[in-house]
């Protein structure tokens, strides 16, 4: 239970600015962390390790730290930009979450506990094939195998998947930035942030942090807002409303993503007032774990929602999100800067 218990704050202290004292004696390592990372990356450079190349470009679409930081609205918004250039992408993931040990495909009805809760998400909202795997490139291959049509892979997470080979990388950082700066387990970062500079293409989902932006560049920049106005019903069915219909009720707001914070400040931006439950990134709900909303109405994420069909007591509502991105002033934007790497030329 104590072990538990330290787990569950970690997240807290490594989004320090500083590296707190219960920390420190996880800094021996970290630093062996940062040896394996190093030597890891390095047999790939060597050829050590294999590098496997599909017959489609692959888009990556990342972060340094762990948890999650907007890649899958971010992915969405990719996806429909390529469908729109005339482009048939596909999806693939790792299904962090789901208990499938094998490649599979995802389906609309396919349970969140099997293949993930972001694949299921992608799989509902993106209209293209997804396929989930933790061997990226089995993942790719079947995929391509299913539906020889699909002329571009973008990869769900996979940033230190290094086996699979990728046309270019974007790189996704929320409002809390890299924290104490500290590897794995003193810190949230999976690599140095050093590693930022191998990217193509770096999106804010909030407030850039400065030293970040130093590391980036000359990388293209792009800031990305989630926007959503309107509610719709976590039963499926037709139903939607406003934002004015839910004021001056009693609601409570759950949120299971890597910042849960982050659902609640735009709860608030809707002049809405509620009872915060944050819960844990891929959080496995129980009926349980909703009981205090019986006595009002309850706020989640989409990601949430594919989790707690038919465990919700009461009136329930989910807040759709779409991710709008603007690039930086002089700076070519994500998605030209996505197409001049998939049609072999460099930014302008």
């Amino acid at each position: 239970m104590a072990a538990t218990g330290l787990l569950r704050r970690l997240p807290g202290w490594w989004y320090e600015r500083r590296l707190v004292a219960a920390l420190w004696p996880l800094l021996p390592l970290a630093w062996l962390f940062a040896g394996l990372v190093a030597l890891r990356r390095q047999l790939y450079r060597w050829r050590c390790l294999t590098v496997t190349c599909l017959p489609v470009p692959v888009v990556v679409v990342g972060n340094l730290t762990v948890g999650g930081s907007g890649k899958t609205p971010l992915v969405l918004w990719i996806v429909r930009h390529l469908r729109d250039a005339g482009w048939r992408p596909g999806i693939i993931s790792r299904g962090h979450g789901g208990a499938a040990t094998t490649v599979r495909p995802v389906a609309a009805d396919s349970d969140a506990a099997q293949v993930g809760d972001e694949p299921l998400l992608l799989a509902r909202r993106s209209g293209v094939p997804v396929f989930v795997g933790s061997d990226r490139v089995a993942a790719g291959t079947a995929l391509l195998a299913a539906h020889p049509d699909c002329d571009v892979i973008v990869s769900d997470d996979g940033l230190q998947h290094y086996r699979l080979q990728r046309s270019l990388e974007v790189v996704v950082f929320d409002g809390r930035g890299a924290g104490n700066r500290r590897l794995l387990p003193a810190g949230p970062l999976r690599e140095p942030l050093r590693r930022l500079r191998q990217a193509d293409a770096v999106v804010w989902n909030g407030t850039p942090e400065r030293r970040i932006e130093e590391l980036a560049g000359t990388l293209p920049q792009a800031a990305m807002r989630l926007v959503g106005q309107r509610f719709v019903a976590a039963s499926g069915d037709a139903r939607s409303c406003s934002a004015d219909s839910l004021r001056g009720r009693r609601l409570h707001a759950i949120a299971g993503i890597g910042d849960p914070q982050r659902f609640f400040a735009q709860l608030k931006t809707l002049g809405l007032e509620f009872d915060e439950h944050p819960f844990p990134d891929h959080h496995a709900y129980c009926a349980a774990d909703l009981s205090f909303a019986a006595d009002g109405v309850l706020l989640m994420t989409e990601k949430d929602a594919v989790k707690c069909a038919g465990l919700v007591p009461g009136e329930a509502w989910v807040l759709p999100v779409d991710a709008v991105l603007s690039a930086r002033l002089g700076q070519p934007g994500l998605f030209e800067t996505i197409l001049e790497k998939l049609n072999g030329r460099a930014p302008a």
